[in-house]
């Protein structure tokens, strides 16, 4: 009994000594702002920080820059070169033929190893590429560095939109796409005017400003090794980390590439995409957990938003291509007045679409939808009727409205229908519907109005 007593009489004791101690401490710190502050900085954060939009902005949006800049200089370019104004185009082509490509393949490699290797591939391209435009004075071998150009840009887009987290965030990243896509021509003449075309091909190049900042920021410490981790060869054989699905990448390349080169061989083009799209049909049900997972591509919220995202982008730009022949024809304006009419209603447009993407977080998705297609079926059939100027301005605004909204709010709906895991190619495979729509505009247009 006695023991008994004095063991309590102990543990009371100690209770009250720390309770006091506790007491104490929590007085100090009342008291001390500074220790507070020290104790709060030395504890450990819950998760990790997000990666300051700023940055990841400029990690993505100079590719859109560096697509548009060739649109006012090519015949510059092709006297540089030696060669004839048409085949100068493909210097444009072959970009939007790499953009299509490197998406889904850099955001498999954001997948399979991680951020760090992501941005370093990615970087390595860019920088690469814009060595060889600035010094090659072959077409051939320019054209190898546009590629590299936009490969490299787009797999820095897609870690970025991989990293935005939100609607919100997304639409800043979207906005800055089309605000340097509707100031690309411009800025790119003004300098190849004043310094050379080769500079203007070189402005995606500033990405790569960003790639410290956001590898620093995003960079997470590896997970724990746990008991259900699995540690032993045949445990990590059999993870899909450890199996790259070449195949699978090599059948999504050709068939986006066939897609591409639809509008410049549509015969050759169309055969070639239905054998591709065929074998890697037949691939998927083989390895359903490859480079294009089966569940990801079965899920409607995925496809509708990624079909969705192609429609707005083809209608966008082939408005793009289209109204200043309108602008000219219909309502006699001249090129100049045209350019810079176009240039304003872009970025009212690409603005407006930042404010859906931040209120977008408040609406139910069909509600999201509804806006879009609304939107962007009216600002289609505006440019099919109107012949007033200012008419046809409000078109294109609202279809830059439509497309670069669902950029930003549609490409998280289609990452929130995967697991975290699969996030990046859903981004990626999202990212290059979004694209296609840009290699179908100019071709739609052409065949409706330029040629005409």
């Amino acid at each position: 009994m006695t023991t008994t007593t004095a063991t309590a009489t102990a543990t009371a004791t100690a209770t009250a000594t720390a309770t006091a101690t506790a007491t104490t401490t929590l007085s100090a710190s009342a008291i001390d702002p500074v220790a507070t502050r020290a104790r709060a900085a030395s504890r450990p954060r819950l998760g990790p920080v997000p990666v300051p939009v700023i940055w990841l902005a400029l990690l993505a949006t100079p590719l859109a820059a560096g697509a548009n800049a060739p649109v006012l200089i090519l015949p510059d370019m092709a006297r540089s070169l030696g060669v004839s104004g048409s085949t100068a185009t493909w210097l444009v082509a072959s970009y939007a033929w790499a953009m299509a490509v490197g998406t889904p393949l850099l955001a498999g490699l954001l997948r399979r190893r991680g951020l760090r290797a992501a941005l370093r591939v990615a970087g390595t391209l860019l920088v690469g590429g814009t060595l060889l435009v600035a010094a090659s004075p072959w077409l051939p071998l320019t054209l190898t560095g546009r590629a590299a150009q936009a490969a490299g840009g787009a797999g820095l887009a897609a870690v970025a939109m991989s990293l935005a987290g939100s609607a919100r965030r997304m639409g800043v990243i979207s906005a800055g796409f089309g605000v340097l896509g509707a100031s690309g021509p411009l800025l790119g003449a003004q300098l190849a005017h004043t310094v050379s075309w080769r500079l203007s091909l070189s402005v995606s190049v500033i990405a790569v400003l960003a790639v410290p900042m956001v590898s620093r920021y995003a960079t997470t410490p590896a997970a724990p090794t746990t008991p259900t981790t699995p540690t032993t060869p045949a445990a990590s054989a059999t993870t899909p980390r450890d199996r790259f699905d070449f195949r699978g990448a090599a059948l999504l390349t050709a068939f986006a590439t066939a897609l591409v080169l639809l509008p410049h061989a549509p015969a050759a083009a169309l055969g070639s995409s239905a054998v591709a799209a065929t074998l890697l049909a037949l691939h998927v049900r083989r390895r359903p957990d490859g480079f294009v997972p089966a569940a990801l591509i079965r899920k409607p919220l995925f496809l509708g938003s990624a079909l969705l995202a192609l429609a707005l982008s083809g209608s966008y730009f082939t408005l793009l291509f289209s109204v200043p022949r309108l602008l000219t024809d219909r309502a006699g304006w001249d090129a100049g007045t045209a350019g810079t009419g176009q240039l304003v209603a872009l970025l009212a447009g690409s603005a407006l679409s930042w404010l859906l993407a931040a209120a977008s977080a408040r609406m139910s998705r069909a509600a999201v939808r509804s806006v879009l297609v609304g939107v962007g079926a009216a600002a289609a059939a505006i440019a099919v009727f109107a012949s007033w100027g200012p008419l046809l301005l409000v078109a294109t605004a609202g279809g830059t409205f439509a497309a670069t909204g669902a950029n930003a709010v549609l490409s998280m709906h289609a990452a929130s229908s995967t697991p975290d895991p699969q996030r990046p190619t859903a981004i990626g495979l999202f990212a290059l519907c979004y694209q296609l729509g840009g290699a179908f505009g100019p071709a739609i247009a052409t065949a409706l109005v330029l040629a005409a």
